[in-house]
């Protein structure tokens, strides 16, 4: 029940979202599987308009999984897992959970793999408390490459993809370990209250 995206023919989704239930509170849950094993960047999920203002989510080149912002105006964030995910035949679940209104920059971006919070960094910058995003605003956002241009395509599979807006919830809402292989697994979401821009 995955999608396949080519790089070599530009695979994508995009959506155009309109004003968010809340721009600084949202969680995105996904399943990824990759079909090339390179250094190149692999876009997952990006919104903005230039390098200078843009959010996105994506296996970067050092085989780390990078979540950063940029905004031409404001303080950005950057976070790179110390951790590499590079195995072609393993099946991933990332969750990035993101309450920018906490007062400790830590707990604006909680991140996990497999229902486990990432802690290790090599790169640990958090957003400015508040800070918005180009995920959760009322313009277009795209699954596997760069927001603005045909560039940093996605190369492998993509599943149970969901964005819950105004909620910052756990890897709980989304998966659990199956009580005899001990194996982290999917879950139905359709229970989920998904906000004005969620989507499953």
């Amino acid at each position: 029940n995955s999608l396949r995206f080519d790089d070599g023919s530009s695979d994508h989704l995009t959506k155009t979202l309109s004003t968010p239930t809340n721009n600084k509170k949202f969680t995105l849950s996904f399943w990824t599987k990759l079909t090339k094993n390179d250094s190149n960047a692999r876009e997952i999920i990006a919104g903005g308009t230039d390098g200078a203002n843009e959010t996105f989510f994506r296996h970067a080149g050092g085989y780390g999984i990078q979540f950063r912002h940029d905004h031409s105006t404001d303080t950005g964030w950057n976070l790179v897992t110390s951790r590499v995910f590079r195995d072609p035949s393993a099946w991933y679940h990332f969750v990035a959970s993101i309450d920018t209104t906490q007062a400790t920059a830590s707990n604006r971006i909680k991140f996990y793999v497999n229902g486990v919070q990432e802690t290790s960094f090599s790169t640990e910058n958090y957003p400015a408390q508040n800070e918005g995003t180009f995920l959760n605003t009322n313009a277009q956002i795209t699954i596997g490459k760069r927001n603005y241009d045909s560039g940093v395509l996605f190369d492998g599979y993509l599943a149970e993809f969901v964005m819950v807006d105004g909620q910052a919830l756990d890897p709980t809402s989304f998966g659990e370990f199956d009580e005899d292989t001990g194996i982290w697994k999917p879950i139905d979401v359709s229970g989920l209250t998904f906000g004005t821009n969620g989507f499953y």
